[in-house]
């Protein structure tokens, strides 16, 4: 079983910063390939960056360049540092994980495991 447990959402200002965390606990390790996800009220959850079971990272065209994915293995945790924030950028941010896939995804429906949320309110 694993346990996704996402933090560091909030209200931003446009223009600033902020970076989300999400501690995996259970049954995961560095081979899971993980993600950021996002979801607004009446939209399909789309992704915002992955990092795959080797390490490649893969940003969506709308934050390339403004936002970073980075991961500690040793505590397995992943990391969204977002800068430059927009009014676009407001969503529920979701961490995900799965075991099996071997490439990031933008498909939602592909990773297993996901964390419950935390929201992200840029204005």
């Amino acid at each position: 079983h694993v346990q996704l447990v996402e933090s560091g959402g909030g209200s931003v200002q446009a223009g600033g910063s902020a970076r989300l965390t999400c501690v995996g606990s259970g049954y995961i390790n560095r081979r899971y390939s993980r993600g950021w996800f996002r979801q607004t009220p009446g939209k399909e959850r789309e992704v915002v960056a992955c990092i795959d079971s080797h390490g490649s990272i893969t940003y969506s065209d709308s934050v390339k360049g403004r936002f970073t994915l980075s991961k500690e293995d040793a505590n397995n945790t992943l990391y969204l540092r977002m800068n430059s924030l927009e009014p676009g950028d407001t969503a529920m941010y979701y961490c995900a994980a799965d075991p099996w896939l071997q490439h990031c995804s933008a498909g939602h429906w592909e990773y297993n495991f996901y964390g419950q949320g935390t929201q992200v309110t840029v204005s």
